[in-house]
């Protein structure tokens, strides 16, 4: 596990931050207003802030609201709030004027791509190639590539730290059965992340097969289905859910997203937090309310002449496996979770809303390796502060910035928590309640929760 912090080295940083995704930009920007400064710098090897998984639609739903920005829910007086945003480009008055509670994706883009190009040390077009130990110095060498606008190789470089935070985020998830399609170039298979570019090749396409129940599937199937001639749609909508459901948005069902919920997941059996939680999933990975509403519209619509839709729509369905017919077209062997029974589905273009997976740290943390401590599995641990558990005798911290901080919402607590384990003090105060919810039967001799004086007694202490 980490200890105390390495004393000082000249030109050592307080802290390096690999990866410039919301997660880190957030870290960045609350990191530049802790009181006396800290010395950091963030390295990314894109040319410049793009968030990853982008809207494939233009009036895309963001799915919290813009009070849930980078900083404000761990310092609303931040000069990095999406309101000072508001006001750098004179639009309060029509933001307010618009009673807007959620914001689009794209004018979250737009907000941190503000923050990106404003924030003092962050270096776009480097790529961190290694980290390593020191023990001499008791720091990590961080070892960088610059790029130029080419994407060649400019000149490399290094720097040193006495703490690291990795943020390198997520990736399209292309489930194991059809990868084989989606890495040959002439079969129209292509994840959502990517439609956009896309968009034209898929529309001429004359069946197209949508996979996945999320946000981004009922985006790309509403934008298909509004594209094509009414009674020739060609379109199919499958998915492993039970139902096309919506997404959780009353007050306490989104306390599952609050830091209470996370310190009692966190402090679960690593085989229960491993284990499959589809409904927990689902009540915050569904679809919005309006998406569903406008999918729905859209298909009424569309029979008020006495026809039906040329679009099917069938839920509890998971891909065994697929291959190509003839050239260009596939086949889908399509299995019913409840049913048990089997069909197949051949089409001419598939679209892969199947979401997106952390992308491993290994190549990152190849240097530490030896330090490492694993799980079961061969994962390496993280303590409830999100640093990595690493040998008593590295005297540094790496922090993990986790898939769950890096979209909106969890990420302003979750670098704030960051930032005071990195000080040492408490350069933001964090409320230690959040939630009206209590998510377990805590044991008698558990601290007691602010403003909750009865406890549950564990029927084993009876």
């Amino acid at each position: 596990m980490t200890g105390t912090p390495a004393p000082d080295q000249p030109g050592a940083l307080d802290l390096v931050g690999i990866g410039i995704g919301p997660a880190n930009l957030s870290l960045a920007a609350l990191a530049d207003g802790v009181p006396g400064g800290l010395d950091t710098a963030f390295y990314e090897q894109r040319p410049h802030f793009g968030r990853p998984g982008g809207p494939p639609v233009e009036d895309a739903a963001l799915r919290v609201p813009f009070l849930a920005d980078l900083v404000s829910l761990a310092d609303p007086a931040s000069p990095w709030s999406f309101l000072r945003f508001l006001r750098s480009c004179d639009r309060l008055f029509p933001f307010c004027a618009a009673e807007r509670f959620r914001i689009d994706r794209a004018e979250y883009d737009a907000y941190c791509r503000w923050v990106a190009e404003a924030l003092p040390g962050l270096h776009f077009g480097h790529q961190v190639d290694a980290v390593r130990w020191n023990p001499e110095h008791e720091v990590f060498e961080i070892d960088f590539t610059r790029t130029g606008a080419d994407g060649r190789t400019a000149a490399p470089g290094r720097t040193r730290a006495r703490s690291v935070a990795v943020g390198i985020g997520t990736e399209p998830y292309v489930p194991e059965p059809l990868r084989p399609l989606a890495d040959t170039p002439t079969v129209p298979v292509v994840h959502s992340a990517d439609y956009l570019r896309h968009r034209d090749m898929l529309l001429a396409a004359g069946h197209i097969t949508v996979v996945g129940a999320g946000q981004s599937g009922a985006e790309v199937f509403l934008d298909l289905l509004r594209s094509r001639p009414e009674g020739r749609e060609g379109l199919h909508w499958i998915a492993r859910t039970e139902a096309f459901a919506p997404r959780e948005h009353s007050g306490l069902g989104l306390e599952h997203l609050t830091p209470d919920y996370t310190r009692y997941f966190h402090a679960l059996p690593q085989d229960v937090r491993d284990g499959p939680a589809p409904r927990r999933r689902q009540r915050h990975q569904g679809i919005d309310a309006a998406t569903l509403a406008a999918v729905h519209d859209e298909l009424y619509r569309r029979s008020l002449h006495g026809g039906w839709p040329d679009a099917v729509l069938t839920p509890g369905v998971r891909v065994r496996t697929a291959g190509r017919v003839a050239t260009t077209r596939v086949e889908l062997h399509l299995e019913h979770v409840q049913q048990g029974t089997r069909s197949r589905l051949t089409t001419d273009a598939v679209v892969l809303a199947t979401g997106y997976r952390e992308r491993p740290l290994a190549r990152v943390l190849t240097g530490l390796d030896p330090y490492l401590r694993r799980d079961a599995a061969g994962r390496p641990r993280t303590d409830e502060e999100f640093r990595l558990l690493l040998d008593p005798s590295v005297t540094g911290t790496v922090f993990v910035q986790s898939a769950g901080a890096a979209g909106p919402g969890p990420a302003a607590w979750h670098s704030a928590s960051i930032l005071n384990t990195l000080t040492g003090r408490e350069p933001y105060r964090l409320p230690h309640r959040t939630a009206f919810t209590g998510f377990g039967l805590e044991p008698r001799d558990a601290p007691r929760i602010p403003g909750q004086d009865r406890r549950l007694t564990p029927l084993a202490q009876i």
